[in-house]
């Protein structure tokens, strides 16, 4: 086979190393082409063009370019391919030992009537997690509820806390956010914080005219 002549090395090489571009007249070296796409997938650009700059109809298609480049590389070129087509559809596991890519399939309510789903398991780490918020499953909380907190309360052991406070019927104070549990008396309560409230509404007291609703 005739050598040829790489305009990107420059180099004139044995023609088994030339690989001709679909869509265009041009061919460059196998080397050349190969770290031409890593850069590409690299920087996430995926539209693999012609390496000739001036060039506009040729293209690099995976599947012609898989025996020039290395396996991990064509994986990594493969993946951002589909990942760029599901474009909203996909999200990640949230369990950041896991980040798994996923698929949004799920209708969404009042689509056809359909309920949401809320708690789904990974099925690469085999945990729970909610649908709906994007975060690992919070058990006792709707997800209006969760969206609520501020985001130093949506721990898993914050979740399991509201969960017993609830249980046993707990009362948090508006002020501090602290919980509080009335072993007996009446339902006026002092926090430790100096705030003044009522137990079963939350309502402060302070004033002295508070009347429970």
């Amino acid at each position: 086979m005739k050598e040829f002549y790489c305009t990107i090395c420059m180099e004139t090489l044995p023609g088994v190393e030339r690989f001709p571009v679909a869509g265009c007249a041009h061919a460059f070296c196998a080397g050349c082409v190969r770290q031409y796409i890593a850069a590409r997938v690299e920087d996430n650009l995926l539209s693999m063009g012609c390496p000739d700059p001036g060039c506009k109809g040729g293209v690099l298609h995976p599947e012609e370019c898989r025996d020039i480049v290395p396996p991990q590389l064509f994986q990594r070129w493969g993946a951002a391919l589909c990942e760029l087509a599901l474009g909203e559809l996909k999200f990640y596991c949230p369990f950041k030992d896991c980040s798994a890519l996923l698929i949004d399939d799920d209708p969404g309510p009042g689509d056809g009537g359909a309920e949401a789903l809320t708690n789904v398991e990974c099925p690469h780490c085999n945990r729970m997690f909610c649908a709906q918020c994007k975060v690992p499953w919070h058990d006792g909380v709707d997800c209006a509820e969760f969206q609520r907190l501020g985001k130093d309360e949506r721990g898993r052991e914050d979740l399991l806390l509201r969960k017993v406070a609830q249980e046993r019927r707990w009362q948090r104070c508006p002020r501090c956010k602290m919980y509080v549990e009335r072993v007996a008396g009446c339902q006026h309560m002092s926090c430790r914080c100096g705030h003044s409230f009522c137990y079963l509404c939350g309502g402060s007291t302070r004033s002295g005219g508070h009347r429970c609703k």
